[in-house]
């Protein structure tokens, strides 16, 4: 009991250090990428919309038939 009390006081004061200790680094430099990398991909734009609409298209009739209910157990007399 007392061992996991420890514990738990432990990680709350891991978790109360931490944005300290984050703050106290020395900051890090960011340099941005060259703008004639950063189009590599326009190639594909077309492509990303179009898969989006046949994933959701074949989620809905996999939906469809997966919930489709064949009860012919149900006979209707005329």
């Amino acid at each position: 009991m007392k061992l996991s009390n420890l514990a738990y006081a432990a990680a709350a004061a891991s978790l109360a250090a931490a944005p300290v200790a984050a703050q106290a680094a020395a900051p890090i430099e960011r340099i941005a990428a060259p703008a004639a990398e950063e189009n590599e991909l326009s190639g594909l734009a077309g492509i990303g919309p179009a898969f989006i609409i046949v994933a959701i298209a074949a989620a809905g009739i996999a939906v469809l038939l997966l919930t489709d209910d064949d009860d012919d157990d149900n006979f209707v007399s005329v």
